[in-house]
């Protein structure tokens, strides 16, 4: 993966360190600076971490949850908190009907909605019924995502690595012919 790419995408970590949300939740922390590096390990973790967190069925607070794995774990912070909002307002409804209805298949358990109404009381009574298939949902997706997401960019990047170094020794070659 070009760190070209990378960087001109991401915040940069003063701009990040200044943020008060992050200052006041992250503080200190914000200093280490393997949290900003961009390399095969920093970025595969960043995007097994943010994959995770954007599947989980609690929409709010991901992206501080995301950037506080990631610090713990000291890979990009940046990009992990980014990589939450592939679940945002307008693909939240149709990945968490995905997770129900994975939920619905793993768990056997078949749940039927009769009608929708736009109200916290017919809210809280279906989540008592849809809050089994839409965890289990959820944390398939999350693993599976986080896992092909680590791996992705881990060989992506190798990949891309590889492909560098041969193109590098064909230059060689025909320079030296």
């Amino acid at each position: 993966m070009p760190r070209k790419f990378l960087k001109r995408l991401l915040p940069a970590p003063q701009k990040v360190r200044e943020d008060k949300v992050f200052r006041r939740f992250l503080g200190g922390w914000l200093h280490d600076p393997n949290i900003w590096h961009l390399n095969r390990h920093s970025v595969s973790g960043a995007f097994a971490i943010g994959l995770f967190m954007a599947f989980l069925p609690f929409p709010l607070g991901q992206t501080l949850m995301a950037a506080s794995a990631a610090i713990f774990f000291r890979v990009n912070m940046p990009l992990a908190a980014a990589l939450v909002w592939i679940t945002n307002p307008v693909t939240m409804g149709p990945v968490y009907l995905l997770a129900i209805n994975l939920g619905e298949l793993i768990l056997g358990e078949p749940v039927a909605i009769t009608h929708f109404e736009l109200s916290v009381d017919w809210q809280s009574e279906e989540f008592a019924i849809l809050w089994k298939p839409l965890a289990t949902g959820c944390m398939v997706f999350s693993v599976v995502a986080a896992a092909v997401g680590y791996s992705g960019i881990h060989l992506l990047w190798r990949g891309y690595i590889l492909h560098k170094l041969r193109k590098k020794r064909r230059r060689r070659r025909n320079t030296e012919t």
